[in-house]
C-alpha cells in the first residue's frame, strides 16, 4: 500500500503482443523507486493505426512516460512523433537490444510479433515440467520421484511450492517431500539419483509467523503445536542434520524471495549437470 507521502505517474505500456515481457521490465524499473508508484495503462496486440487512435488518445489525456515493444515502423514513428508532441519521454524496451544483436552478429532481425511465445520445443518442454510439478506437489506421488529435475525438501511454510512452480516455469520438473513430525519421509527420496535434491530451510521466528497467519486464513485455532516456538525450534535442527547426513545442498529461505531461491536452486542444478560426465 503507498504510503502518504508517495507520488504517482502514468505509464503507458505499448505491445504489438501479450505485453508481458515489456510489463515485467517496467515494473522492475519501477519497485526501485520507493516514494513514487505508476498508474500502468497496458495496451496489448497493437498492431493497426485505428487500434494505435485510442492508445494516443489516453496518451494525451493521462500523459507520463511512454514505453513499447512495438516492430512495425510507421506505428513507432506515429507513436514517438506523438510522445515528442507532448513533450513525454518514450523509448522502446527491445531497440537497443535488436540494434546491439545487429551490431554484433551483422543480421537483420526478423521483426516477428510475438516470436517469443510461439510454440516451440521450449514452450511444450514448461507446460510438460507444469504438469509434473503439480502432480508431485506435496509429497504425492513418491514413486516417480527419480524422473524430476529437482526435489526441494523441508519443513511447512520453506516456500516448496511456490519455488517449484517458479522452476517448473523456467522448464524444470520439479518436486517437493514435507518434512513433518512423527511422519517417515518416502523411502523413494533416498533412492533417487537422477535429481538434485536440496534441503530448505528458514528461521524459526519467521516460521511461527508464517504458520500463524496460514492457520488464521483457513480460520483454525492459531496456538497449536504447528506454531510453538520450541517445537518448530526442534523441526528445523532435525531437519538440519538430516540434510547434512545426506549431503544435501541447503538454501535459507528466511530473507530470500522466491525468485532469489529459485535463482540459487538453478545455479546448484547448473553446476551438477555441468560436473555430470
Amino acid at each position: 500500500m503507498p504510503s502518504k507521502t508517495t507520488s504517482f505517474f502514468h505509464l503507458h505500456l505499448v505491445s504489438d503482443s501479450t505485453g508481458e515481457t515489456l510489463v515485467t521490465v517496467a515494473r522492475a524499473a519501477a519497485a526501485q523507486y520507493a516514494t513514487v508508484h505508476p498508474v500502468e495503462h497496458i495496451y496489448p496486440a497493437v498492431r493497426t493505426n485505428r487500434q494505435l487512435d485510442r492508445v494516443l488518445a489516453e496518451i494525451e489525456s493521462e500523459p507520463g512516460v511512454v514505453l513499447y515493444t512495438l516492430l512495425e515502423p510507421d506505428l513507432i514513428g506515429r507513436l514517438e512523433e506523438k510522445s515528442r508532441e507532448l513533450g513525454l519521454p518514450c523509448l522502446s524496451i527491445l531497440g537497443p537490444v535488436l540494434r546491439l544483436f545487429q551490431s554484433y552478429l551483422g543480421a537483420e532481425s526478423t521483426h516477428r510479433v510475438g516470436a517469443q511465445h510461439m510454440l516451440n520445443a521450449e514452450y511444450f518442454k514448461r507446460i510438460d515440467a507444469l504438469n509434473y510439478t503439480m502432480l508431485h506437489d506435496d509429497g504425492q506421488l513418491p514413486d516417480n520421484l527419480d524422473s524430476a529435475d529437482v526435489v526441494l525438501v523441508g519443513v511447512s511454510r520453506t516456500s516448496k511450492t511456490p519455488t517449484c512452480m517458479y522452476l517448473a516455469n523456467r522448464g524444470i520438473k520439479a518436486a517437493n517431500v514435507p518434512i513433518v513430525p512423527n511422519l517417515p519421509l518416502p523411502e523413494e527420496l533416498f533412492k533417487v539419483s537422477r535429481p538434485l535434491v536440496v534441503g530448505l530451510t528458514n528461521d524459526p521466528q519467521r516460521l511461527v509467523q508464517l504458520r500463524r497467519n496460514r492457520l488464521n486464513m483457513l480460520a483454525q485455532e492459531s496456538e497449536t503445536e504447528y506454531t510453538d516456538l520450541d517445537m518448530i525450534k526442534d523441526e528445523v535442527a532435525k531437519a538440519r542434520r538430516l540434510f547434512g547426513e545426506r549431503g544435501w545442498p541447503v538454501i535459507d529461505v528466511t530473507r530470500r524471495s522466491i525468485e532469489e531461491t529459485a535463482a540459487a536452486i538453478l545455479q546448484l542444478y547448473t553446476q551438477r549437470r555441468g560436473a555430470e560426465p
